[in-house]
């Protein structure tokens, strides 16, 4: 057997799995060319969660990354992950976005397309494929790993026949929950083996801690390719260390002639760049065998950890965990991976924080009950798809099929803010989002989130004030614990804190603030407070008709306005919360009285939104 090939991802999943996908291009360039040197078969470096993070957070070009990345790595190929139908968004494109973002990625320097769909439905990944061997590239067609009633050995083999029939060029099996045992591991791959002649990748998070037997099982039946990261972004919910694994195969048949030496140096560089972010670090990155349970992806812990901490609410993650494979099930049983998992993850969340399940549902969860996704693997739950969309047609064709060419209509929508066409592809991606990014950039006033020190945070005692303690109050002691909180700056601020173990919100009254100058000197300065506004500035919710969202977020439509009559469950608002819309419905018939928010407004619990008097 020949010897093995490794792809790294740690200019990819790995920090996507670890820090929340936030890994900035300007900490990528100084190593490239000593990863260009090693002799991978490939370098994961575009893709996934980068796009949206790139646009959102780090305020960079994702298609300038690219084109850096591969002026810097000329030896390598570049590889990206592409959500087939849907690209790197979070909905299905029309084919003519399909083909040019295809053909504009790998214009810019993509060399393997990893092409996936969160439902493994073949109809949803045909074009991507075909738009990937047009312009002369590889194409890696995808099997999204998972366990289910429905998702057995003859499923996935079925699975891979036809993804050989399109063309592709090798097959990967994407275990992005790091489900896979390597007894399955073995079986599955000699299943495929025996059916087709494509050759196997193999991709597993370690979150588990079973990957590494995984991989070497995978190999002695058969895969010839597998994903590992350096180890200064593997292991736990990323993946196998690159380092560990290439030592492991040394000597062997299966040597991957990989250097130790060569590897170690890029271990000693992003062990140090990883120090800048530790901002965005989480408790939820390492082993966890509870994945074998609730099934949530690598890339995934690490940014639900992050956005229930904007959320203040990082407390209650093991109630979401035990919450997404309920939504899972009720969805028929999806693989947990980009948009699914967002789309599971969400729904569970706003479950939680709502306080009832399905109290509110995510524009998107209504759109898979309505099949704009694709085929569920399995029946969904009736009760849940009638709370969600009543009695509303399902769609049996491809979803794209629906779909007029967008590509004009987007042109003409931001053609004064772009200047090139993966402008316009990235305002296809994001509209709302790139129109700001697009408006700022033309401006040049991006600004990327602040990356705190740790000196900043030893010296700034007022931003980085303890936030564990115990504090002892007529002889009890009790165990706080703040898990998040409200806009600062505000004459009442909400904190959400643990106290003995139960979550609570308290909110903070500002009578006075202590100011503390340069030297150290205090004093005391009176402040106005203002007892009926909330966190925002906005009215506090004083009686039934007042509109509230469950969760942190942006509003991205009013749909009323003061006069309009509503009825009791009409959505009144649109608000995007982690990266989902969701409506909010009026709570109570009557005629909106006042509406206190705008497009584009953040939004807090303690707000009242909109409020509705009866007619």
């Amino acid at each position: 057997m020949a010897k093995i090939n490794v792809t790294e991802l740690v200019l990819r999943d790995g920090h996507q799995s670890i820090i929340a996908t936030r890994l900035r291009t300007e900490d990528m360039l100084p190593i490239c060319s000593r990863l260009d040197s090693i002799g991978f078969w490939s370098l994961e470096a575009w893709g996934g969660a980068t796009f949206d993070a790139c646009v959102r957070y780090l305020k960079e070009d994702p298609w300038e990354r690219l084109k850096k990345l591969r002026k810097a790595l000329p030896n390598s190929r570049i590889q990206m992950l592409l959500r087939g139908q849907n690209l790197l968004g979070y909905r299905h494109y029309s084919d003519d976005v399909v083909r040019a973002f295809v053909q504009k990625s790998a214009d810019n320097g993509v060399d393997v397309f990893r092409v996936f769909d969160a439902m493994n439905d073949l109809r949803n990944l045909r074009v991507s494929i075909e738009a990937v061997k047009k312009a002369g590239k590889h194409a890696e067609g995808t099997i999204s790993y998972t366990t289910s009633p429905v998702h057995d050995i003859p499923h996935f083999v079925a699975l891979a026949k036809e993804l050989e029939a399109t063309g592709c060029d090798t097959l990967a099996i994407k275990d992005m929950a790091g489900l896979l045992t390597p007894q399955m591991t073995s079986d599955l791959v000699k299943a495929l083996r025996a059916a087709i002649s494509l050759p196997i990748h193999l991709h597993s998070h370690a979150t588990s801690g079973l990957s590494a037997m995984c991989f070497l099982r995978g190999i002695d039946a058969g895969a010839s390719i597998i994903d590992t990261c350096n180890s200064s972004f593997g292991e736990g919910a990323s993946h196998t260390s690159t380092e560990s694994f290439v030592a492991a195969l040394q000597g062997t048949e299966y040597d991957t002639g990989l250097s130790l030496e060569a590897l170690q140096e890029v271990t000693a560089y992003f062990r140090e760049v990883r120090k800048k972010y530790w901002q965005f670090e989480s408790d939820f990155t390492g082993v966890d065998t509870r994945v074998l349970v609730n099934q949530v992806p690598g890339g995934m812990i690490s940014n639900l950890s992050n956005q229930l901490k904007e959320q203040g609410a990082l407390d209650r993650m093991d109630e979401v965990l035990a919450e997404i494979p309920r939504v899972r099930e009720d969805l028929g049983y999806p693989p947990l991976v980009t948009p699914t998992s967002q789309i599971v993850g969400t729904q569970a969340v706003l479950n939680v924080m709502t306080g009832s399940r399905y109290k509110s549902v995510t524009n998107e969860v209504k759109n898979y009950f309505l099949g704009q996704y694709g085929k569920s693997p399995a029946p969904v739950n009736q009760d849940v798809k009638h709370l969600a969309v009543g009695d509303a047609e399902v769609i049996t064709c491809r979803p794209a099929d629906l779909l007029d060419d967008e590509m004009e209509r987007l042109t003409l929508e931001c053609n004064s803010l772009a200047k090139s066409e993966e402008d316009v592809l990235t305002y296809a991606m994001f509209p709302d989002m790139a129109k700001t990014y697009l408006q700022e950039r033309n401006a040049g006033s991006l600004k990327p989130e602040p990356l705190h020190t740790k000196q900043d945070a030893a010296s700034n005692a007022a931003r980085f004030a303890p936030n564990e303690f115990n504090i002892t109050l007529h002889g009890e002691t009790f165990h706080i614990k703040l898990t998040g909180s409200g806009h600062s700056g505000e004459d009442q601020r909400p904190f959400y804190v643990s106290v003995d173990g139960v979550a609570e919100e308290v909110v903070v009254e500002t009578l006075s603030e202590i100011e503390v100058s340069e030297g150290g000197s205090s004093s005391n300065a009176p402040k106005k407070k203002t007892a009926s506004s909330s966190s925002g500035g906005r009215p506090r919710p004083t009686h039934e008709g007042c509109v509230t969202t469950a969760m942190p977020g942006t509003i991205v439509d009013v749909k009323v306005a003061a006069g309009d009559k509503v009825n009791a469950g009409d959505a009144v608002l649109v608000i995007e919360a982690m990266k989902m819309e969701n409506e909010i419905q009026a709570t109570k018939s009557g005629v909106v009285v006042a509406v206190h928010v705008k497009k584009g407004d953040s939004v807090t619990p303690d707000e009242s939104l909109l409020e509705i008097q009866p007619a």
